[in-house]
């Protein structure tokens, strides 16, 4: 159905017809618009080797890959068009030609510079299990910060785990800057300055982190219930409408959460379990229960 309004009746109920190419009214009859251009594929696939054989089209640009995928590849397997074998020289000669192939690709700086950064990006986000749409948001918020030259001076690694960092807040993807460090082997505090830089000058709004969002993350990890999980919400979203998370790191309110909420459940998990879990300290998850627990009502027994 389209959002349009009739001109003949003003009624919305539009109707467009694949078939003949047209918009019709449903109300009155009439033909809105015709001769409508298919933009679609003219033909069909019905497993992946048809679709390989009928496309017409390459891969999609993709910014993760060093020339967003538009780049000429020279085969190595040694053959000609027709198949037959390459003579020795002929070899040879190929092989010089991809070398210098290669090197051409990332003779500037800036090549250079993406080169290595892509790589890396690639690896933390695979140890993070970061979702692919989201690397590519971070491989062009990359881009960004290279073409504005904020990488002078700056660790590589760094401005890697910010820019991931970044965009996992801004998509709502929890992951904590005690994971980056840890998949980046560098510091929280390299990282969260570096993170702090990039978001001033580049001027990004980063919503804050909301502990709703880690709480699934937590149960799941914990191999604690539906029931826990929606339990350990409700907690959080109570104690965010009488106030109590403001200036409370949310992973350890998160993990408090999960905490209380395993307890009132009968599913237990030890402090230590949480806390390693949520990567934080016992003392944080004891001083954050023992808040929620007195400012919430909550009658459990640890």
């Amino acid at each position: 159905m389209s959002e349009g309004k009739c001109p003949e009746c003003g009624s919305k109920k539009i109707k467009k017809d694949n078939e003949r190419g047209e918009l019709v009214c449903e109300s009155c009859g009439l033909i809105i618009d015709a001769d409508d251009i298919d933009l679609g594929k003219e033909w069909r696939s019905f497993d992946s080797d048809q679709f390989e054989k009928r496309a017409r089209t390459g891969s999609p640009m993709k910014y993760v890959k060093l020339n967003k995928g538009l780049v000429t590849m020279i085969d190595r397997r040694g053959t000609d068009m027709r198949g037959n074998k390459l003579s020795s020289k002929s070899r040879a000669q190929m092989y010089r030609l991809i070398k210098w192939h290669k090197r051409a690709s990332i003779s500037s700086s800036m090549q250079r510079n993406l080169s290595i950064a892509l790589t890396e990006l690639r690896r933390v986000a695979s140890y993070l299990n970061i979702p692919e749409s989201l690397v590519e948001a971070a491989a062009l918020l990359y881009r960004k910060t290279v073409k504005k030259g904020l990488i002078r001076g700056r660790l590589i690694e760094a401005v890697v785990a910010a820019v991931l960092y970044t965009v996992c807040r801004t998509y709502h993807v929890p992951r904590t800057l005690n994971e980056m460090a840890e998949a980046s082997g560098l510091t929280k505090k390299e990282i969260g300055r570096t993170y702090r830089f990039l978001v001033r000058e580049l001027n990004i709004e980063v919503p804050l982190t909301n502990p709703i969002h880690y709480i699934p993350r937590f149960a799941s990890e914990l191999n604690l219930s539906g029931e826990v999980q929606e339990k350990g919400r409700e907690i959080v979203e109570e104690a965010i409408e009488e106030g109590l998370i403001s200036g409370r790191g949310p992973t350890g309110v998160a993990a408090a959460a999960v905490y209380i909420a395993g307890l009132l459940k009968g599913e237990r998990r030890t402090q230590k379990e949480v806390a390693n879990v949520a990567g934080v300290t016992e003392v944080t998850i004891r001083n954050r229960y023992r808040e929620l627990k007195k400012e919430l009502g909550i009658d459990v027994a640890a």
